[in-house]
């Protein structure tokens, strides 16, 4: 097996597309572990890592640009980025202890194409965009577009993701990111639910988007959920219909992790939760506290 770190987009294509067992990883978190347990090794892994552009976080006018390699660690830190996408932060720093965030990026968790990958719903919900590289050039995929299936993707496999576009949030915007775990850390999740929302000036939610993981081959956006949560001002009744559309938007599995049944209710309770700590996050960054606005 050959290693090669290349420094430029055009470099890594390049090797891609001269070897048919060659891979690109962009933190190895997952390959090592694969290989370990007795995947077959590549003829070559490349390393993304030495690329500028995969490895930089910026924001461009209103447009955030995260790149694929760029590792959670630099997510967590970035107070801009967290400020605006604080669910997405909190969904890039589960992934793995405080030292595999060193290496682990939104590239190689996307792109891993696993159902229970924490980023890629929080991803979905704030509608980002992924920026793939191929021999015609660049084209602009949305992130529910990329996975197809179980360790598998859309990408050709001369194709890397260099970045992620994410537009900056519309005022009074904010997003949650919730998972159930076995244990206390560093576990796979059961399900994840990904809300983002936004209120208008009464406190009524006027957009929403839901997305759940582990609960179906890919991720899966409920929009009988968002239907349930617009234009209520997130009271029981919306909330209980939002949680049970995202319960019967599932097709899980049963496996040692977690029964079917129990998958579907967990969706329903973590919906549920997420919308709610989004929307005190915006009440808390407008100066009104949920029970304040409540009243009102």
């Amino acid at each position: 097996m050959r290693y090669a770190a290349p420094t430029t987009i055009d470099e890594a294509r390049a090797l891609l597309a001269g070897d048919a067992g060659a891979i690109v990883f962009a933190g190895a978190t997952d390959v090592v572990p694969q290989m370990r347990g007795g995947r077959p090794e590549p003829s070559m892994l490349i390393d993304l890592k030495k690329i500028d552009r995969l490895m930089s976080v910026s924001l461009d006018g209103d447009t955030w640009h995260v790149g694929a390699a760029a590792p959670s660690s630099a997510l967590t830190a970035n107070a801009a980025f967290a400020a605006e996408f604080p669910g997405l932060t909190e969904a890039a720093g589960l992934i793995g202890s405080d030292q595999i965030q060193n290496r682990s990026s939104l590239g190689g968790n996307l792109c891993n194409a696993s159902p229970a990958a924490d980023s890629v719903p929080a991803l979905v919900v704030n509608d980002a965009i992924a920026v793939i590289a191929g021999s015609d050039g660049e084209r602009r995929v949305p992130v529910a577009d990329v996975v197809t299936g179980p360790g598998q993707t859309s990408l050709a496999h001369d194709e890397i993701v260099v970045c992620f576009e994410l537009a900056r949030p519309a005022a009074r915007t904010s997003d949650a990111y919730l998972r159930l775990i076995p244990r206390t850390e560093m576990d796979i999740a059961v399900v994840g639910a990904g809300v983002r929302i936004t209120l208008d000036g009464d406190g009524a939610v006027s957009a929403a988007t839901v997305a759940l993981g582990a609960v179906a081959p890919t991720v899966v956006r409920v929009p009988a959920a968002e239907a349930a949560l617009v234009g209520s001002r997130l009271d029981d009744d919306a909330l209980a219909a939002a949680a049970d559309a995202a319960s019967d938007a599932c097709n899980p599995i049963d496996d040692k992790r977690g029964t079917i049944s129990y998958r579907r209710q967990v969706a329903g309770v973590l919906t549920r939760r997420a919308a709610g700590i989004a929307a005190d996050r915006i009440r808390t960054r407008n100066g009104q506290t949920s029970n304040e606005e409540r009243a009102s």
